[in-house]
């Protein structure tokens, strides 16, 4: 494929990321790829680049837990075309990432065919997704939940599943506990449970924060 796309690698891993710069090299001849590391590195390139084709996503990068950073993207950047390329494979996991926005999900362990393949078939405009994927209607109520949550909600429940306490999420994110207790209660509220061991039972359920 002839074209000249501008394609962002977002993957904190050196060795990955130039496996991944090889592939794409290799789907699409003089592409223009630029690379970041971290959340931070990757919105500082978005706003330098707005004319970017595709973004290729590491869900666990630093600054991103579990799918806040797909979740910061998405709201930020809503015509972005962002394809997550994960070695977390669970169906849960790929269900969230398709629920958030993203078009497509690629497993790391693909070959270096299926991964040209599904690069192809992304910058065709086709979605790429495994078979089979389906959606119950216990995830989707579960996930209704999860989705109404912001960004900064989502990060307090990542880090109270991680078992810190009020004061650390506090100093964590340069807030006051008190901000942290006003999180909790809009939380509790919207995942429809009473304490935080209900809210992170809710969220292990969903496997969502890998």
């Amino acid at each position: 494929m002839d074209a000249q796309y501008t394609i962002v690698i977002a993957d904190d891993h050196p060795l990955f990321r130039n496996a991944l710069f090889q592939s794409v090299h290799m789907a699409i001849s003089g592409a223009n790829l630029l690379e970041a590391d971290s959340l931070d590195s990757l919105l500082a390139l978005l706003d330098k680049e707005p004319d970017v084709d595709l973004l290729l996503l590491d869900l666990k990068m630093p600054g991103a837990n579990g799918m806040s950073g797909l979740i910061q993207l998405r709201n930020q950047y809503p015509d972005l075309p962002i394809v997550v390329i994960s070695a977390s494979e669970e169906t849960n996991v790929i269900r969230q990432v398709k629920h958030h926005g993203a078009f497509g999900f690629i497993p790391k362990s693909s070959d270096m065919r299926a991964l040209i393949g599904s690069l192809n078939q992304v910058l065709d405009g086709e979605p790429v997704f495994p078979e089979g994927l389906g959606d119950d209607d216990e995830f989707k109520a579960l996930n209704e939940r999860i989705a109404a949550l912001t960004p900064q909600q989502y990060k307090v429940l990542s880090m109270l599943s991680d078992g810190l306490l009020n004061k650390q999420i506090a100093y964590e994110l340069n807030v006051s506990e008190a901000t942290i207790k006003a999180h909790m209660t809009a939380i509790f509220r919207k995942l429809e449970v009473k304490n935080r061991t209900q809210a992170v039972i809710l969220l292990q359920q969903m496997d969502i924060n890998p």
